[in-house]
């Protein structure tokens, strides 16, 4: 059964800035109450948290909290694309509203539209974040409309040789129509969980084909050791070639994804220069010659070296590792 994983990148320990209107000044011998609620918006709400701690750790471990952050926020991309193959078109389109738009941000419809703009970001897509339904923006197509006329046309994701106008149209359809990917997991057995699944796992592959592609694989491993099973399919896409056969597209660098990768592996070279000690050093160039290969043996030798470091203060979670989004798991 195919499993693949989100990518999943996040520092031990994260700061967030969060700047509130309307606050009294706190004179300078009056300690300021910690404000731990940054946001509300629909049904979520945003905390932040205080990092006990923080203050004790040496400019080196600072230094390497910082670049395992930047390897996070370089591969944020993936998740929103593995989450819908829509995603990315939209969250360019979207960022692109919210830096250039012209019109009136004060409008009722411009806090409505934020408020989509809030929960795409949250959820990392167009789907809600636990309940896999497509939600959508309370705002009318031509305010939508107006929105895309009122802002940069040279950053919107335009596909090469389509036109400004048959963009504008695509995106609002795929924003706005019910019947475009409705549900991000589906779980209904009596149907293809595959087909009927939004999350960009695989491309026109059905759930048949998918389950003898990754039967056959496992078959046919000359190097498959009992007791080290490989989680095949962890760190890829499904898809078919141009002759109509089933292939994996593996993430790693000079592969999917190689743009983010290259740029994740970067920040990962740089947090080794500043390991706290050896061990923590060996299971972060192992990270990286994993991205470098995309070879599931080196994950898993990687993983072996991570769980062992029982020294670092640092701690951080790098890699295709959550499962849940996969219909098939």
């Amino acid at each position: 059964m195919k499993k693949i994983g989100i990518m999943m990148i996040v520092s031990v320990m994260v700061l967030i800035g969060c700047k509130k209107k309307n606050v009294e000044p706190v004179a300078a011998n009056e300690p300021k109450e910690f404000e731990f609620v940054a946001d509300r918006f629909a049904d979520i709400e945003i905390m932040r948290y205080q990092v006990d701690g923080w203050d004790e750790l040496s400019l080196q471990q600072k230094e390497l909290v910082y670049y395992l952050s930047e390897a996070a926020l370089c591969g944020r991309d993936i998740i929103f694309d593995q989450n819908c193959k829509y995603n990315l078109s939209i969250k360019s389109t979207l960022d692109n509203i919210v830096k250039t738009y012209k019109g009136d941000q004060n409008s009722t419809d411009w806090k409505k539209f934020m408020v989509y703009v809030k929960r795409f970001w949250f959820s990392n897509g167009i789907h809600h974040h636990y309940a896999n339904t497509k939600f959508f923006p309370e705002i009318s197509k031509e305010y939508f409309t107006t929105l895309l006329n009122e802002s940069d046309p040279t950053l919107f994701p335009i596909p090469e040789g389509g036109t400004l106008d048959q963009f504008k149209a695509n995106i609002t359809n795929i924003i706005f129509n019910p019947e475009i990917a409705p549900t991000k997991i589906c779980q209904d057995p009596q149907k293809d969980l595959i087909t009927e699944s939004a999350v960009n796992f695989y491309e026109g592959v059905s759930q048949k084909e998918a389950e003898n592609y990754y039967a056959l694989l496992k078959k046919n491993d000359q190097n498959k050791d009992p007791e080290k099973p490989v989680s095949y399919g962890l760190n890829s896409k499904l898809i078919k070639d141009v002759n109509g056969k089933v292939v994996e597209n593996r993430y790693k660098i000079g592969g999917l994804y190689s743009p983010a990768l290259e740029k994740v592996v970067f920040w990962l070279e740089k947090a080794a220069t500043v390991a706290e000690n050896p061990s923590q050093k060996a299971h972060l160039n192992k990270l990286i010659e994993f991205y470098k290969t995309g070879d599931l043996k080196i994950w898993d030798e990687y993983n072996i070296l991570w769980v062992s470091d029982l020294d670092s203060r640092v701690d951080y979670v790098n890699g295709f590792i959550e499962v849940y989004n996969d219909p098939m798991t």
